[in-house]
């Protein structure tokens, strides 16, 4: 359980950095992952499929709890 509890941490913050970040590439025209990680395209990669992932997580874990009720 504390691992589920960690990946739920991770995955929570993760996806506020993507929302961060769209915000930014929108409003501003300013993606800071490339600005940070450009140089390294496989580490900027990696970075979009955890955020990806963390999304596809919390909308589960959504899904999941809006059933219960």
């Amino acid at each position: 359980m504390r691992r589920v509890k960690e990946v739920k941490k991770v995955s929570k913050w993760l996806v506020v950095i993507g929302a961060i970040n769209w915000g930014l590439v929108a409003l501003l025209n300013y993606n800071l992952v490339t600005i940070v990680f450009g140089s390294w395209p496989g580490i900027e990669k990696g970075i979009y499929i955890l955020v990806g992932a963390a999304g596809v997580w919390g909308a589960y874990a959504m899904l999941t709890n809006s059933k219960n009720k």
